[in-house]
């Protein structure tokens, strides 16, 4: 099962685990259970029922068909209309609706609050994010008004839950889609750009530890998963519970990686399952083995991290610039309609912190994050360019008719004001030495010495 963080803030991918490297699900991180095996070739996991027994031949017993999923989804919407919506990015091969639940106080309308993602079923034979994803959502619909975490999050965190982007390969009860494509090696690979990221994948295609520049937030996020996590931590195969993905074994072309080079998007994969397909009865075990680290994982967008608004000192208004860590190659934006940022950091160090946006000059500032979360807005001021340097720049040009129009045009755009106001002094100067001059030219007609009037 895989869970995606997005800011896309965190992405999170739920993967089940079978023995070998065909369960990892591929993010930018990859978060194993501790039945996972090790270094990426079939392994002994730790089995978190003990020996299994066989599988029955018809392994979808006790699951929900797609049907029923989208049945159950749809009634969700009814039931938690208050705290949620219910909306489609599209369809499968074989015209199935990707149907994803919105869960926020606010659901629907833009926030300046972070967006958290858990996506589901991308390998169409590792059915229990299906399953996992739908409990939660029912969870912290039925406990968010008792619950302060479930409430934490319905108020302050946009969580989109899309329980199976492969309903097909469900279906099919095989790994690829409809096209038997795999969904987590479709991607665009990393290429020539991200050469120095630490992905799922490497530079030479071998198989070791290769960091990303926010390997230590990456890390640190893994970190709260695998801890509240009932075993996860315990993992003999990987020390803490926690792996760097091409360091398990490297992928390439997959969402991970993806998503985080081009959409900003932190990703984990969390292996919940030491069987692609376990047995529906030992659904209920593998829910309570995992609902405290979902649940905290999506309250650490906002209980850990730096978050902040982007302003414009002129007029106030919101700017979707850019935040950059310097020391660490890696930016993100902020939103384009709030000028909202959400940048995970691991808590405990000191960072300079750089708001940037074309037209204005940046800003840095240095802060020490500490084991809570901290805001942090920037106020950027515009850049003016002196007008003898704009002259210069203009008059350095060629003296073509065209050089002159686009002067003229220079002109009369940038100091439209300044003529205006001079027009107005210049006629009022008329205006006066008129006024004055007419009782002269009376006095010299009717031979009258008149006392001058002061206007």
């Amino acid at each position: 099962m895989k869970l995606v963080f997005y800011s896309c803030f965190l992405h999170l991918v739920l993967s089940s685990l079978f023995g070998h490297a065909g369960a990892r699900g591929g993010e930018s991180l990859s978060l194993p259970s501790s039945g996972s095996a090790t270094g990426g070739h079939a392994g002994a996991g730790r089995h978190l029922f003990g020996e299994r027994p066989a599988v029955s031949s018809d392994v979808a017993r006790g699951y929900m068909t797609n049907s029923d999923l989208e049945k159950a989804m749809k009634a969700f919407g009814r039931r938690c209309g208050n705290i949620s919506r219910i909306y489609s990015i599209g369809k499968s091969v074989n015209g199935v609706p990707l149907w994803v639940i919105e869960i926020s106080d606010k659901p629907g309308i833009e926030e300046a609050e972070p967006a958290f993602k858990f996506i589901g079923n991308v390998h169409g034979d590792e059915p229990v994010g299906r399953e996992l994803l739908m409990l939660l959502a029912n969870y912290i619909c039925d406990n968010y008004l008792k619950d302060p975490l479930a409430k934490l999050i319905v108020e302050n965190v946009h969580l989109h839950l899309l329980p199976s982007m492969n309903p097909d390969g469900f279906a099919l009860r095989r790994r690829g889609n409809a096209n038997n494509i795999d969904l987590n090696r479709d991607f665009p690979d990393q290429g020539a750009l991200v050469a120095n990221y630490p992905w799922d994948g490497t530079e030479d295609k071998r198989r070791y530890y290769f960091a990303s520049p926010d390997d230590e937030a990456f890390r640190f996020m893994a970190s709260i998963y695998s801890r509240s996590h009932r075993n996860m931590s315990l993992s003999k195969e990987f020390e803490g519970g926690i792996t760097n993905g091409a360091a398990w074994y490297p992928i390439y072309g997959g969402m991970q990686d993806w998503n985080y080079i081009h959409g900003g998007c932190f990703e984990l994969t969390l292996e919940v399952s030491d069987n692609k397909w376990p047995n529906a009865s030992e659904l209920p075990t593998l829910w309570e083995y995992n609902k405290m680290s979902m649940l905290n994982l999506v309250a650490s967008v906002i209980k850990t991290g730096l978050h902040g608004r982007i302003y414009s000192s002129d007029s106030g208004r919101p700017l979707p610039g850019f935040v950059l860590i310097k020391g660490i190659n890696s930016t993100i934006k902020a939103s384009r309609g709030l000028a909202d940022y959400h940048r995970m950091l691991a808590p405990g160090g000191k960072y300079e912190v750089v708001a940037s946006m074309p037209g204005y000059k940046p800003k840095a500032t240095t802060i020490w994050l500490e084991e809570g979360a901290m805001t942090l807005d920037f106020i950027l001021d515009p850049v003016v360019i002196p007008v003898e340097n704009q002259l210069k720049s203009v008059c350095d040009c060629s003296c073509s008719g065209q050089s002159s129009i686009e002067l003229m045009g220079f002109v009369w755009n940038a100091h439209l004001g300044v003529y205006f106001l001079l027009i107005v002094i210049v006629l009022a100067l008329i205006c006066i030495l008129f006024r004055r001059r007419m009782p002269i030219l009376k006095h010299r007609q009717t031979g009258v010495l008149k006392k001058p009037v002061v206007v």
